[in-house]
């Protein structure tokens, strides 16, 4: 192999290194593990509040039901758009990526239809004040910190939808593909967490 050879060789492997370690990655990774430690933190509270007693019992809202749906379906939407990212199947690409954005919203949606169920209570659950119990409080933390994280992989859905368009997101570039399907996983199985937590700790 002539010295040539070997450098362009180096340069294609420190290349491909600096993408497996790119910093937006990273910073994916470090917030997926910072969320983990923070719903951990919510939920061990929970229980440790629940075992105090002066907790209202109450049944969860039907919509969360519907919203577990909605993000397992969004998951398998985001999965079919990497993978036609993949095969340079942009069209697909960009009609999945764009199916998970719209399920995300409808996702948020059906979220602030659970809580104007469980206002509308003949107790209403609402999340402060003289009428408030640590049971609907935690609902609403839990609730509204996964929202949060939904916010935040519409916005990363976004941005690939629109560098897909550009051409900017193809088999050959797929950092924001990948920063978008791995979020769009961890928060949906995130919510899957929060919703098995809730109907085996709620009542």
């Amino acid at each position: 192999m002539s010295i040539a050879e070997e450098i362009v060789n180096k340069h294609r492997i420190e290349k491909e290194t600096y993408r497996g370690t790119d910093p937006k990655v990273f910073i994916i990774w470090l917030l997926a593990i910072s969320s983990c430690m923070f719903f951990a933190g919510l939920t061990s509270a929970y229980i440790v509040r629940k075992a105090e007693g002066n907790w209202l019992e109450f049944d969860l809202p039907t919509m969360f039901t519907v919203s577990t749906v909605i993000i397992i379906i969004s998951s398998v939407s985001m999965q079919l758009s990497y993978y036609y990212t993949k095969k340079d199947n942009i069209n697909l690409s960009q009609l999945f990526t764009a199916t998970t954005l719209f399920l995300g919203g409808l996702f948020l949606y059906t979220q602030f239809l659970s809580f104007k169920e469980i206002y509308n209570y003949d107790y209403r659950i609402v999340f402060g004040g003289k009428q408030s119990n640590p049971s609907g409080s935690f609902l609403y933390v839990l609730a509204l910190s996964h929202g949060v994280h939904i916010l935040l992989g519409l916005i990363f859905l976004l941005i690939t939808l629109v560098l897909t368009i550009l051409n900017q997101v193809h088999s050959k570039e797929m950092l924001w593909m990948k920063i978008s399907t791995t979020f769009w996983h961890f928060i949906g199985g995130l919510w899957i967490y929060l919703f098995i937590f809730l109907v085996f700790n709620h009542l």
